[in-house]
């Protein structure tokens, strides 16, 4: 081999080292592009949080795979945005109601809870309340009819009182998920009902749920399990009923439910636990109510705390 090599002229070398060299940066650019690639697919990315010296981050303190229908969940710390589970945190699905949660963050941006406002025409798509064109309700009893029975009437209402209408408010809606950083989020239509256009992740969700649970009058609403509500003359009134069953049990203090046939089951569930709020999101689910007590399994007296010094 040795006599063989002399026999190679020294000029072949600085031909042969550069071309293998070449191949070399290139083998080695393809390959980073297509783990750049692959990363941005399959990686969740948590937007950095500040912390006080106080600070403590929840972690399971045992660990057991709840078996679920649901095709997506996570559970998140509402504070930190910690993942402490997840089953396809990334996959898309449709909002269904939930999208509900964000009709009323926008809402609530804009309108004072006293503000009346005229039903300008009535819907009977879904869940309704039974709203009749002309007849108007404060925009704080439009919100318990959108949250807690989830009448999609309420919420056109909402939107059609926005300037603009429902078509300015729905592009607000969008505005502010970019504002939240839900970067896998879209909604069509204030109340979720089309299904290929309100569309997100259990992680968004989660997200947008762990900022919705801040705000007192959004808080206090979705933990209400009844209500009576009724319109501008006070001739008409409406008893209202949560949908969401779990509320009040082992700490579940909201959030919202969803249904339509593409999007499955879907709720979204806040808990408070040892002080501190869980939201917990199962999307595409046979039995949304069972998974989440699943879940709500996972981390009730099974959760320590990690003191975070920055």
């Amino acid at each position: 081999m040795k006599k063989l090599l002399k026999k190679v002229p020294p000029r072949v070398y600085f031909i042969f080292l550069p071309l293998c060299l070449f191949f070399l940066c290139i083998f080695l650019f393809i390959a980073v592009s297509f783990l750049q690639i692959w990363l941005k697919q399959n990686t969740i990315f948590i937007t950095p949080f500040k912390v006080s010296k106080e600070a403590k981050i929840p972690i399971i303190k045992t660990e057991f795979v709840p078996v679920i229908s649901a095709k997506s969940a996570i559970i998140m710390d509402a504070d930190s945005k910690v993942v402490l589970y997840s089953k396809n945190p990334g996959l898309k699905g449709s909002t269904a109601s939930t999208a509900k949660i964000m009709t009323a963050l926008t809402a609530l941006d804009y309108f004072q809870l006293s503000d009346t406002l005229l039903v300008k025409e009535a819907t009977d798509a879904g869940s309704i309340l039974g709203l009749v064109a002309g007849e108007k309700m404060t925009f704080e009893n439009l919100l318990y009819a959108m949250l807690l029975p989830s009448a999609n009437d309420a919420a056109l209402v909402i939107s059609e009182n926005y300037p603009g209408e429902e078509q300015a408010f729905v592009k607000a809606m969008n505005e502010k998920a970019k504002v939240l950083e839900l970067k896998d989020t879209h909604y069509a239509d204030p109340a979720g009902l089309v299904d290929e256009g309100d569309y997100t992740t259990p992680f968004d969700m989660a997200r947008l749920a762990s900022f919705a649970i801040q705000n007192p009058t959004f808080k206090k609403i979705v933990g209400t399990k009844e209500k009576v509500i009724w319109d501008e003359t006070g001739s008409l009134t409406y008893d209202l009923t949560n949908l969401n069953i779990l509320l009040g049990i082992d700490g579940v203090n909201g959030v919202k439910t969803g249904y339509t046939e593409e999007a499955g089951q879907v709720l979204v569930t806040s808990k408070i636990e040892k002080g501190k709020t869980i939201i917990i999101i199962v999307m595409g689910s046979a039995d949304r109510f069972m998974d989440t007590a699943k879940l709500l399994d996972l981390v009730s007296n099974n959760l320590t705390f990690l003191s975070i010094h920055p």
